[in-house]
């Protein structure tokens, strides 16, 4: 079983920053694609930004030169920066992992708990 474990949101004015953590933990043998995507109330989840293992990262065009999102491949964890927070920004937080549970073993996404990040004006 594979578990992702997201850590650090809550409320924060606008124009403040936050760092959100998620931490792989179980058995598994390889995580490519790491990504926090967040739901708004009334609103389908949407992608943030993505990083592959090499590092390649992606980002929605709304929070591009706000966020960076980068990960410690040792730790098997993915962090996301957040700065110029807009009210907007106001969502749940998840965390998805592909997750590799062997050499030989297709890749399945894992999902976060989700953690709440609020943004008030």
């Amino acid at each position: 079983q594979v578990q992702l474990a997201e850590s650090g949101g809550g409320l924060v004015q606008a124009g403040g920053s936050l760092r959100l953590s998620c931490a792989a933990s179980g058995s598994f043998f390889s995580i490519s694609f790491m990504g926090w995507y967040r739901q708004a109330p009334g609103k389908e989840r949407e992608l943030v930004g993505s990083i592959t293992s090499i590092g390649t990262t992606n980002y929605a065009d709304s929070v591009k030169g706000r966020f960076t999102i980068s990960r410690d491949n040792a730790k098997n964890m993915v962090f996301l920066e957040m700065s110029s927070l807009k009210p907007e920004d106001t969502a749940v937080y998840y965390c998805k992992a592909l997750v590799a549970t062997s050499g030989r073993s297709p890749r399945y996404d894992y999902w976060g708990q989700g953690t709440q990040v609020t943004v008030s004006s």
